[in-house]
């Protein structure tokens, strides 16, 4: 193999880098959207009390499983046709699908509804992180990612703006329309010259899905990659998602808006993937980085429930620091790349994220098993441990990456 990716810091600044960000904006203010308007919609739909938490929790499952099948689909199909089909067919899907959600008028055509749109947002960012590796030198990469990651979780600060200016069901409307407009950005985006180039090969396997599972070493690679990841959707998925029912039982002096708290939450992790990027590239490592912000984690999730009768401006501070915290997630998701060839890095890169959202399924159901027995707060610290405690056993087990070429092959027997 070849190709040369640019080493310029300049390349970092290029259409394929932007096209990624902001696909990935479009992707992140339609994914944490439903967490925002799940209160109105419902009870739109004629639901109260506590219903709103269970189909809530129902609606968040049908998308996160959405997400889990999409990301195979698109993953075999990004090592197997290339990058740019899948960050195409994923923004369409998803699109058209926000635009079907506006109209929704009963339960279970909203939870088919999520469970589409989960399929498409499953092939943004996987794509988008892919392509940026492939395009980028080693030295200049780590940037290329942290803007990816920054500019699309921003996506959410906007989805808390517009959630407020409109009602549910016209924010629904203007993600669709949004992610329509951003198609015609990505015809002038090249294909990575890595995966042009392993396309002329011939014999080699693509996109091959099972050979993650036939290999230890490679699957414990895989496993690991996924674990590293769990801790930022814990936050994302019990303690902001839920944080209106936190609030109430820690005593917060007055009301918590899941809006507000999704808005500060993904507002912390644009300055914590700028930061984690900007650190991943002075201490030269990727695994050092994703340790201090798990570090970070635990001491946010020690002050949220530490916080006691505090005032919301107070409680949506720390959610701030949770999102400053999980600002990893750019990290985790280059790690995950560079832990595989190019004949399996989009499969990887795609699937990953995708099963460490799709992994806030068993979470929510361990928080409602473990609430029912041992309350509210101490249900959703026992998963919190659970999920830390995976993290960390699976960043020892994982390579550094930080100066690993990209340019070869996985070797399937």
């Amino acid at each position: 193999m070849t190709h040369k990716p640019v080493s310029s810091l300049s390349a970092v600044l290029s259409l394929p880098v932007i096209v990624a960000a902001l696909g990935y904006f479009v992707d992140i203010y339609d994914l944490v959207l439903f967490s925002i308007v799940r209160v109105p919609s419902l009870k739109a739909l004629g639901l109260s009390g506590q219903e709103l938490i269970d189909n809530g929790v129902f609606l968040l499952n049908m998308q996160m499983a959405g997400m889990l099948v999409g990301g195979i689909i698109w993953g075999v199909l990004g090592d197997r046709k290339g990058r740019l089909k899948i960050m195409f067919g994923s923004i369409f899907l998803y699109s058209v699908a926000n635009i079907a959600n506006g109209m929704v008028s009963s339960l279970t055509t909203y939870a088919a509804l999520r469970f589409i749109a989960g399929i498409g947002l499953a092939g943004e960012l996987g794509a988008g992180i892919t392509l940026v590796s492939e395009v980028l030198h080693t030295s200049v990469r780590g940037y290329g990612t942290m803007l990816v990651a920054s500019v699309g979780v921003s996506g959410a600060i906007l989805a808390n703006i517009v959630a407020k200016a409109y009602d549910w069901r016209n924010a629904f409307f203007i993600g669709g329309a949004l992610g329509l407009v951003l198609l015609i950005a990505r015809i002038s985006v090249a294909e990575s010259g890595m995966f042009r180039a392993m396309e002329e090969r011939a014999g080699v396997s693509r996109g091959n899905m099972l050979a993650l599972f036939t290999d230890r070493k490679r699957f414990l690679r895989y496993l690991n990659s996924i674990l590293i990841g769990v801790p930022i959707w814990f936050v994302v998925g019990i303690l902001i998602t839920f944080s209106p029912e936190f609030a109430r039982a820690l005593g917060t002096t007055g009301p918590v808006s899941a809006g507000n708290a999704v808005m500060y939450c993904y507002l912390g992790l644009v300055f914590g993937d700028l930061s984690s990027g900007l650190l991943s590239q002075a201490l030269k490592s990727r695994k050092k980085v994703v340790f201090i912000y798990m570090l970070l984690t635990i001491l946010g999730i020690a002050v949220y429930f530490l916080q006691g009768s505090g005032s919301p401006a107070f409680f949506y501070s720390v959610c701030l620091a949770l999102g400053f915290a999980g600002g990893y997630w750019a990290i985790f998701v280059t790690v995950a790349a560079e832990q595989f060839g190019t004949n399996l890095r989009a499969t990887v890169a795609t699937t990953v994220p995708n099963f460490v959202r799709g992994m806030v399924v068993p979470i929510t159901l361990l928080f409602q098993f473990f609430r029912r027995s041992l309350g509210l707060e101490a249900g959703a610290l026992a998963v919190g441990a659970i999920c830390l405690a995976a993290g960390f056993l699976a960043l020892a087990s994982l390579e550094e990456t930080f100066h690993k070429d990209l340019d070869y092959f996985e070797e399937f027997l």
